[in-house]
């Protein structure tokens, strides 16, 4: 793809003396348009690998890899008076936060908005296409943000992702204006500029391997084969700065276990194992296995299962939110978080003011919905037999 013939190239910003004035330009500007770009396919433990802002004049490119304190940014994104408009923000939010411990304040997320006006597609190429005539190029969705150079090619690509946003952004507030859901939108973005990562980390924690699809589904003898390839996929990951899947799948690790195959020959009966990961990894995953089958059989982790009233209002609350969706049009979460209706299952209120205490319930859920819920929550239904 060609740099975009229409639109002057985008700055690139890959000094500290850059980043000064660029913050200096982003303070002008009472919005600006805020993206993303990570290398969670090329890489063990990914990160951000640029910054992009839009702003009604130009469009710049932050290189974190080349430029090493970020810190002036933390003033842009923890401005409340400046309003930050990013499309499907949580992962970026989870990203920057977890890098490089910024806050935020005033997030549009124009994705969000999508949603909560139903538009039928929320995805930003299918939003451009539609809304703007702009067809982006995917070959650069799966490209490695971590390598350097950067092409010209990838510069235009990666601004394409804030340069419209911020005429996105005045159509859908417009369009949440009109319909009365400003509001809720507003709710909604406040509770995405709060969330932080997950704790988890790629490493390989002894009970990790009990993640894989199928894992519960082994007997002893192969979970602790399993166990023990899920160590040296781990480690071969950290050795050459990986994705586990680049190593070895979920898949081809489970069907070792299952098998068990104790010789080089039987390796090449197994999907995935192919010549090349056989001459790669062949040797160490037999290792891997013959210290598996000498292991003591690892105990699957304890599920706390919910209990029976609980569940109940669970299946409540979660018909309600879905019928309120259906009527409006709109996803269920769209109406209420799943993890709100967790904790209203688990932690029933009684009162109004008890609806401040649940998590992803503001002021205007609770304005909303709140005496519905507690009203709903209030009936005793006699709960149905499980088996």
């Amino acid at each position: 793809m060609c740099p975009s013939p229409t639109l002057p190239p985008p700055i690139l910003i890959a000094d500290e003396d850059g980043l000064v004035r660029l913050v200096q330009e982003l303070s002008r500007h009472p919005i600006i348009a805020v993206d993303t770009e990570s290398n969670s396919l090329h890489a063990y433990r990914e990160r951000v690998c640029l910054i992009q802002f839009s702003t009604p004049a130009a469009d710049f490119i932050v290189d974190p890899i080349k430029v090493k304190d970020l810190q002036p940014l933390a003033a842009v994104f923890a401005n409340p008076a400046q309003q930050k408009v990013f499309h499907a923000a949580e992962y970026d939010i989870i990203c920057l936060r977890r890098d490089y411990h910024f806050d935020f304040r005033n997030l549009f997320d124009t994705m969000s908005a999508a949603r909560s006006l139903g538009w039928p597609q929320v995805g930003l190429a299918a939003i451009l296409e539609t809304r703007f005539g702009v067809t982006m190029n995917k070959k650069y969705q799966r490209a490695d943000w971590g390598r350097r150079p950067l092409t010209p090619e990838q510069l235009d690509y990666a601004r394409l992702d804030t340069h419209y946003l911020l005429a996105l952004r005045d159509v859908q507030l417009q369009a949440l204006t009109g319909a009365g859901h400003w509001p809720e939108a507003e709710e909604e973005f406040e509770r995405i500029a709060s969330l932080r990562s997950d704790p988890d980390v790629p490493g390989a924690p002894s009970a990790a391997f009990w993640r894989v699809k199928g894992a519960r589904d082994l007997a002893p003898a192969q979970a602790a084969i399993l166990q023990e390839l899920f160590g040296y996929r781990d480690e071969q990951a950290r050795r050459i700065d990986r994705p586990l899947f680049m190593v070895m799948g979920d898949a081809t690790l489970l069907e070792l276990a299952r098998r068990a195959p104790r010789r080089s020959e039987d390796l090449t009966v197994v999907p995935g194992m192919t010549p090349d990961q056989i001459r790669r990894h062949g040797p160490a995953v037999l290792r891997a296995i013959e210290q598996g089958l000498g292991a003591p059989a690892p105990r699957p982790p304890q599920v706390d299962r919910e209990p029976d009233e609980v569940r109940d209002r669970y299946d409540r609350l979660h018909t309600w939110r879905k019928e309120r969706a259906r009527a409006r049009g709109v996803e269920s979460d769209v109406i209420l978080p799943r993890r709100a209706l967790i904790d209203l299952a688990r932690n029933p209120p009684r009162t109004e003011g008890d609806l401040s205490h649940i998590r992803d319930f503001g002021p205007w859920r609770r304005g909303t919905y709140g005496r519905e819920i507690l009203a709903l929550l209030s009936t005793n239904p006699q709960p149905a037999s499980r088996s």
